[in-house]
């Protein structure tokens, strides 16, 4: 059993410390502790559920589970009223994924090799995704700025942006999500005839009813370990001295996305950049053309009030900047260990003027 599985013990050892009353950042700590191998026992479930399948049903579930952590840390979120955080988690995870994980894994596949190479075709087409879906995102905060409103503030907290930029919100969230599932069933029927002949099928560690059994438990302990974790931010940001948009963008987007940051960086130590690019790329592309449509028109349903997609100034700024990061540095399919640390370089920096802002 891989060591980072024990880190669940921090799961009930968060519950317990809830109910105790105990400090809310410890409260936080553990939670934040607890989601990370839980979202790794998902992921680890969803790979085996694949190789039960032809390729085109393991890169839908893959697609499914992706970014399944991330969801439901905001949908608990949501129900608390606390958009802000949620916003920030969203772009956090853009951010994460495009600049911190890219960056973390060129970097580390760079120190012992001159150059790695990866195709540069599809890296253009993922990254040609990912400018689509930030840019739709920015879509209703530049209206929002044509009428001559400004910007929410960092930190203003939720905000009510009328019923016209709502109803934007709610067209373009199906827009995006109609495309992104058009996208998966043209991913599916290129893939319909399954494994290549000649091919050998792999092998799964466990047997499918096993990979259900996993995946269900992985998501309740997920579910709770994120209760906990948006129950104890308001807190906890105080009692840290961090503010809950530095907490969503930075704390709790990495924490949801640790699995992936950790398969991407070891896939790039094994000069599989390919593997490593599509996790990183594609994964920021999923948080704009599914993730974020999705927890929008959620919004509607639960929590106090319906989150309109409008972002702050910094959120347009680091989404703009990630995208563009990415999509340059990736273009001609090679890196090195300077590729990476520009990237890096970046996301300290955005991640320092959170913290100031």
């Amino acid at each position: 059993m891989p060591r980072l599985y024990y880190l669940g013990g921090f799961v009930p050892a968060a519950v317990i410390l809830d109910l105790l009353g105990v400090s809310a950042t410890f409260v936080f700590v553990a939670s934040a502790l607890g989601v990370i191998p839980a979202a790794s026992l998902m992921s680890d479930a969803t790979e085996q559920l694949a190789e039960h399948s032809g390729p085109g049903v393991a890169g839908l579930l893959n697609v499914t589970f992706g970014n399944a952590p991330e969801l439901i840390i905001a949908l608990f979120a949501l129900a608390d009223g606390l958009q802000e955080v949620v916003k920030a988690s969203l772009v956090g995870s853009v951010i994460g994924n495009a600049l911190l994980v890219l960056g973390a894994a060129m970097f580390a596949g760079g120190r012992r090799r001159e150059v790695q190479l990866f195709s540069a075709r599809a890296a253009r087409a993922q990254s040609a995704t990912l400018l689509a879906g930030t840019a739709a995102l920015v879509v209703p905060s530049l209206v929002r700025l044509a009428q001559g409103d400004p910007l929410p503030a960092v930190g203003a907290g939720r905000a009510d942006f009328g019923p016209g930029l709502e109803a934007l919100s709610i067209v373009l969230a199906v827009g995006l999500i109609a495309a992104y599932a058009r996208g998966v069933v043209v991913s599916l029927r290129a893939h319909s005839t399954g494994f290549p002949a000649g091919a050998q099928r792999p092998r799964p560690r466990w047997s499918r009813r096993r990979a259900l059994g996993v995946l269900a438990i992985a998501a309740a302990l997920v579910a709770v370990a994120s209760d906990t974790l948006v129950g104890s931010v308001e807190h906890a940001s105080s009692q840290i001295g961090l503010s809950q948009f530095f907490i969503g963008l930075i704390v709790v987007a990495i924490v949801g996305n640790a699995a992936e940051h950790w398969v991407a960086v070891v896939a790039a130590t094994k000069d599989k950049l390919d593997l490593t690019v599509s996790i990183a790329v594609g994964s920021s592309a999923q948080v704009g053309l599914l993730l974020a449509p999705l927890v929008v028109l959620v919004s509607f349903a639960i929590g106090p009030s319906p989150m309109a997609m409008v972002f702050n100034g910094y959120e347009l700024a680091a989404l703009a900047l990630a995208a563009g990061g990415a999509a340059a540095l990736t273009a001609r399919g090679r890196s090195t260990w300077r590729s990476g640390a520009a990237l890096i370089s970046l996301y300290a920096a955005l991640a320092i003027v959170s913290a100031l802002a």
